[in-house]
């Protein structure tokens, strides 16, 4: 239930109020964001359309791109659209939206990268054992329970939020809804509030953080020329632990860590655990090759 009885929208104050570093922010944003829906959605076409990207590893690189995609595009376009407006204000329901999406694409991103872990750790080390361990049923189930908690740690943050009372001040020290600088604006007592966020955001990314580094290390362990990969795919993680696993505060690093999280690591992704893999390179040669026939046609 909305406790919210004055405030029907807020003004997001952007990254910038400058004209000239507001178009600058248009500018790479709006690079980022293209880069990453056409390295993701390149990933999702490959996969789909490939007869030979059919083992569990392929299938959760496909939900990996779905949800990179999704995530990007739930704060993306609407920060590019800000960067060229005087004055950006969001209403109370898109903000709630927002809020949502952005949890929710952003914990079934981490849940994917926990089960391509796992994945990738019994692949390496019971590799007789992997089809048998991995089979469909079992990659169904898991990312099916990755959506499901998805949803169940986005719900909670809705819940959160919906039973905050804002009471005058409607204006976002940031350039996008969550809860953090919504908590700010709250007129009561957020001690608690803030301690279940801790309980729900931070736990998730740093629990997720310390399985995928536990995961890691006993692959690279077998690995070992393959430490820097490993390292740069626990990077997202650190961006999102810091953000959540801290009391409400502002801290101009706030916004890097929030700018590296939103837009770095869903363009990164792709490159890191798909356009290196020499399987994926040659389906995506074939299906360009595919497309230029089909345009020559």
């Amino acid at each position: 239930m909305r406790l919210n009885n004055n405030v029907t929208e807020f003004i997001l104050l952007g990254l910038t109020q400058d004209p000239v570093r507001k178009k600058i922010v248009f500018i790479i944003f709006l690079i980022f964001y293209l880069g990453t829906l056409l390295g993701n959605l390149l990933i999702i076409a490959t996969i789909k359309t490939s007869q030979v990207l059919r083992s569990p590893m392929y299938f959760f690189l496909f939900h990996l791109s779905l949800s990179d995609t999704c995530f990007s595009t739930s704060t993306a376009p609407r920060m590019i659209v800000d960067a060229l407006l005087k004055k950006t204000t969001i209403s109370f329901s898109e903000c709630m939206i927002q809020v949502f999406t952005f949890h929710f694409f952003g914990c079934l991103e981490i849940f994917i990268l926990i089960i391509m872990a796992v994945d990738r750790y019994v692949a390496i080390c019971k590799p007789l054992h992997y089809m048998t361990i991995m089979n469909h049923r079992v990659c169904g189930a898991l990312v099916a329970v990755a959506w499901v908690g998805s949803c169940v740690h986005s719900s909670a943050q809705i819940f959160l939020a919906l039973n905050l009372p804002f009471c005058g001040p409607n204006v976002i020290d940031h350039y996008f809804c969550d809860l953090q600088p919504l908590l700010k604006l709250a007129c009561t007592d957020t001690y608690v509030v803030n301690l279940l966020l801790v309980s729900n955001s931070g736990a998730i990314c740093t629990v997720s953080f310390v399985m995928l580094m536990f995961s890691y290390v006993i692959i690279l362990h077998s690995l070992r020329n393959h430490s820097a990969e490993g390292r740069r795919k626990l990077w997202a993680f650190i961006p999102c632990s810091f953000l959540y696993m801290r009391p409400s505060a502002t801290l101009p690093t706030d916004t890097i860590m929030a700018v590296f999280y939103l837009v770095v690591t869903p363009l990164l992704n792709p490159s890191n655990y798909s356009f290196k893999n020499a399987e994926v390179k040659n389906a995506v040669r074939r299906l360009m090759e595919r497309k230029t026939t089909w345009d020559k046609k």
